[in-house]
């Protein structure tokens, strides 16, 4: 290992760094695996006659030494790499726990908001309501009077004040949420909730249908 590796190491924080020093022994390791080989060789050669076999030895002595350090200390090093990575993983979590918690309260602040203004929408139908029920009862007086004219048609009244564009629901959305806008929706929407479709036969808008009711049931008729 070089110098400039053990400085590295040493620098080394993260998984992400401890990785790059374990890359750049790996390459000197596989040097030295190389480099052994070529010893071995010449040790060989020495044995015969061909070179010092005692410089020979020396330097495949070295060279294993150093390999066995390498060994150890890539070793080591992917230890190290374990425990950083186990300790940003730690760090992660600690910080989503704070993004969680943070977004927690804004769900609060949300939930509340929604109560307000489901509150505030009881109030309004509970004075829209008051309001149709009077104008409901002048119109029997209306009738009664022979000034059909002067009626107020409610339903008309309201569909034109419904009207208008909409937001589109997300694409991803819960169930019990998907239920809940489509309740919401139906406050709006001609034959929801506050406009319940008339009985077959009833005139809607002043036209009466040509649909005649039946005057017995099925199972009177023969």
């Amino acid at each position: 290992m070089t110098s400039l590796h053990a400085e590295i190491l040493g620098r080394a924080r993260t998984a992400a760094e401890f990785a790059a020093v374990i890359a750049m022994l790996d390459t000197d390791f596989n040097d030295a695996l190389h480099c052994r080989a070529e010893l071995t060789q010449a040790e060989d050669r020495a044995v015969f006659g061909d070179g010092d076999l005692g410089a020979a030895r020396a330097a495949l002595d070295d060279c294993n030494d150093q390999i066995g350090l390498l060994e150890k200390i890539i070793v080591a090093a992917g230890k190290c790499r374990a425990e950083a990575a186990r300790n940003e993983a730690r760090a992660d979590i600690a910080a989503l726990g704070d993004e969680i918690k943070a977004k927690a309260a804004t769900l609060g602040e949300r939930w509340r908001s929604a109560r307000r203004l489901v509150e505030l929408l009881r109030q309004e139908l509970f004075e829209a309501d008051a309001l149709a029920r009077t104008i409901a009862t002048a119109n029997g007086l209306f009738d009664a009077a022979g000034v059909a004219e002067l009626k107020i048609n409610l339903i008309t009244t309201r569909r034109a004040a419904m009207a208008g564009p909409r937001a589109a629901a997300p694409a991803r959305l819960s169930r019990p949420a998907l239920q809940a806008d489509r309740l919401l929706v139906s406050f709006l929407t001609p034959g929801g909730v506050l406009d319940p479709r008339p009985a077959l036969g009833a005139p809607v808008d002043g036209v009466k249908s040509k649909f005649i009711p039946a005057t017995t049931s099925f199972g009177e008729r023969g």
